[in-house]
């Protein structure tokens, strides 16, 4: 018979904290894109552990996690130089990330294997300058956790299902009856198809249905889509006291958790613009900070292009998202060309070529704007009238929302 092996409770251990509560509580922490440390725009390795027991202590203090009695023990601590409770608690708040899979530690010059495998470091305290990295189990649960925060239950859960200006005969009736073809879903219009039959029949005679009679429902076709959101990750995206790029990055991730349990034909890339572009994959999103400085349109929607030329979907699109105007672009020699200055035509003339470029490949561009000015939104509403797609021009705040519902809805509309 298996023995149980009680211990001692210990208002320290904060047993009761669920981990999953603390990821999302330590969203803004996790994902920082470089708001709070402008310079080190393009710095890619993983924080310290020190970082995030200082953002743990934070956040449990902000939200009132302390018990009372702990509280008082760790403040009378302090007042005599020491912080062993701290310390103590926020170790056990770390390793119980470990254990549960939402973090990886590794100190400076050890073998990184484990950690991209998603392996937690061997037992001990970590030094003051181990580093550690989110696992794909946190930002799938923080993808999930901004889905349910914008759209709740909003959603329709098939195989390819976005809608297209074509009909086809399925179950779900939304348009007139058509007469049946081979091939057609044998969704029978009873009332058409013998409607049909009355019109040739002779009066007081048996009705007699012939193949040509048969009539049956239309519905809306439905097609897999496959998507790239593009993510301006220039300077300004974190300059004028306002992170930008951080809502973006939520976004992105609410998207693919959106197609990955909603829309499962779907598929997502990742291009990031700014001196250059370049693709991202998804699993590296959390880790994606801003720099460096200019905005290089042309090149992110010639590469977004060549991405979406491996597709084989019915639908492709771009889902652009930016706050500024196009100020660089590749020169046929390799060369960047910067102009941060006004809106410089050859910059907005090679933009524009390579949005006819995206119309001839019937790619559609959907442009989400986290700016105001007057010239900026000229620029985008000619882009948009140039492929026929959509201009948003909206806020960090309601941005998930919108791109969100747009690729949910599939409605044509402009929101100013």
């Amino acid at each position: 018979m298996p023995t149980t092996t009680y211990s001692r409770f210990k208002p320290g251990d904060l047993q009761g904290l669920s981990m999953e509560d603390l990821i999302s509580r330590l969203s803004d922490f996790l994902l920082a894109s470089g708001f709070e440390d402008m310079d080190r725009f393009t710095e890619m390795d993983g924080r310290t552990l020190e970082q995030l027991r200082q953002a743990i202590l934070r956040t449990l203090v902000e939200n009132d996690l302390l018990p009372p009695e702990l509280f008082d023990q760790a403040l009378a601590e302090l007042e005599n130089g020491s912080s062993e409770t701290l310390e103590e608690l926020l170790d056990g708040i770390v390793r119980r990330l470990q254990d549960e899979g939402y973090i990886s530690v590794t100190e400076p010059g050890a073998d990184t294997t484990a950690v991209a495998k998603g392996r937690p470091v061997e037992p001990g305290r970590p030094t003051a300058s181990a580093r550690f990295e989110i696992t794909d189990k946190a930002i799938d649960f923080l993808g999930f956790k901004t889905l349910k925060d914008l759209l709740g239950a909003t959603g329709r859960s098939s195989f390819g299902q976005h809608e297209t200006r074509q009909l086809s005969t399925g179950v779900e009736v939304t348009g007139s009856a058509k007469p049946y073809e081979f091939g057609d879903t044998l969704n029978l219009d009873v009332n058409a198809t013998l409607l049909s039959a009355i019109r040739h029949s002779e009066p007081r005679q048996p009705i007699d249905v012939g193949y040509d009679d048969l009539h049956v429902h239309q519905s809306e076709y439905r097609s897999s889509c496959a998507t790239v959101l593009m993510l301006d990750c220039s300077h300004s995206m974190v300059l004028y006291g306002e992170d930008r790029f951080t809502p973006a990055k939520r976004v992105a991730l609410a998207l693919t958790r959106l197609i990955r349990t909603q829309y499962p034909g779907d598929s997502l890339h990742l291009v990031l613009f700014h001196d250059s572009a370049e693709e991202v994959p998804l699993a590296q999103l959390a880790r994606v900070r801003v720099g460096p400085y200019y905005t290089n349109t042309a090149e992110g929607l010639k590469l977004a292009r060549r991405v979406l030329a491996r597709e084989r979907k019915d639908l492709r699109q771009i889902v652009m998202i930016t706050d500024g105007k196009p100020s660089a672009l590749t020169l046929d020699d390799g060369r960047i060309y910067r102009n941060p200055f006004g809106l410089d035509p050859i910059v907005a003339e090679a933009t524009f070529r390579e949005v006819v470029a995206c119309r001839r490949s019937g790619i559609g561009i959907n442009t989400f704007m986290l700016a105001h000015d007057y010239t900026l939104i000229a620029f985008v509403k000619k882009m948009t009238e140039m492929v026929r797609g959509k201009a948003y021009f909206t806020t960090p705040a309601s941005l998930g929302q919108y791109v969100l519902m747009d690729y949910v809805n599939r409605k044509t509309r402009t929101i100013h």
